[in-house]
């Protein structure tokens, strides 16, 4: 099908709901995978992963998404997660026959729409830093560069830290784990936390015989905290593999990602934390999600 140039009128922008998952997740292939092939990294979401993804997404009563349409057709699709004080966008993915034509923008500006009306104290973004077009959108759309980070991947470390203790997240944690997270970035993330809780994957570290970290997991959709470098490290070394592309290593915590290449991870791409509204600058250390 043959698709003429799309102006923003033409563009329909609608809420989207589960039907539209098939469409939506073979987009996210095939735009992921389109990009990533143009500079020779691996794709973040082979189809079985799009398709779980989507299948979730739109699924999930917290995850706001909205589709793209030209001509009736999806083209589209971008998702604001609304489980927390603040608000993380992505995946945004657009078809790659109407790449480069605005579609991008209004889909973001649909997300962005969206948080400002639920009054969201911060929204935050991770862009692959090889994608220079989206860089170049977030900006003028308002998002600062924050943080670089270093997606890592390689075998279980299966290292421990004297003094600091890892063990499986009860729910009873979680006012402790919001400590935490509030200690580290100024605000907590229960939403996410609790949910990891009840699936079974969130750790809490204890160093003195309290709560002083926790990893919701150790994955690319997951996050972590911790008031010290050794509460990630006794997290990160627990873990019996790192999900999906990796964990993400903010660059700039010089010991941290120094003491993961000494622990045989290495570092298959870099990517930027970006955000609009609050942000503090980070206490202890942490882990962002490819959401933030």
């Amino acid at each position: 099908m043959t698709h003429r140039q799309p102006t923003f009128a033409s563009i329909n922008i609608r809420p989207a709901v589960p039907a539209d998952s098939k469409a939506c997740a073979r987009i996210c292939f095939e735009a992921f995978s389109g990009i990533a092939a143009q500079h020779n990294f691996p794709c973040d979401f082979p189809i079985e992963t799009a398709e779980g993804l989507m299948n979730m997404l739109l699924s999930h009563p917290r995850f706001f998404g909205v589709v793209a349409e030209i001509d009736g057709e999806i083209v589209g699709s971008n998702f604001l997660d609304e489980r927390s004080p603040i608000a993380g966008i992505g995946p945004i993915t657009i078809d790659p026959k109407v790449q480069n034509r605005g579609v991008g923008r209004r889909l973001m500006e649909a997300v962005l729409d969206r948080g400002r009306e639920r009054a969201y104290a911060g929204i935050r973004l991770v862009q692959a830093a090889y994608h220079m077009r989206s860089l170049a959108l977030y900006s003028t759309l308002g998002f600062q560069v924050r943080e670089p980070l270093g997606c890592m991947q390689g075998a279980p470390i299966s290292a421990s830290v004297a003094g600091y203790h890892v063990r499986q997240a009860r729910e009873a944690d979680l006012e402790a784990c919001n400590r935490v997270c509030t200690f580290v970035h100024g605000h907590h993330r229960s939403g996410e936390v609790l949910e990891s809780i009840e699936r079974g994957t969130a750790k809490v570290v204890e160093h003195n015989g309290r709560i002083t970290g926790y990893a919701t997991d150790l994955a690319f959709f997951a996050h972590a905290a911790g008031e010290s470098n050794e509460d990630l490290m006794a997290l990160i070394g627990s873990a019996s593999s790192f999900g999906g592309p990796g964990i993400l290593v903010p660059v700039r915590n010089i010991a941290l990602f120094q003491w993961c290449l000494g622990h045989g991870l290495r570092i298959s791409q870099l990517m930027t934390l970006m955000t609009i509204g609050l942000y503090n600058e980070p206490a202890g250390a942490f882990l962002p999600s490819v959401l933030y």
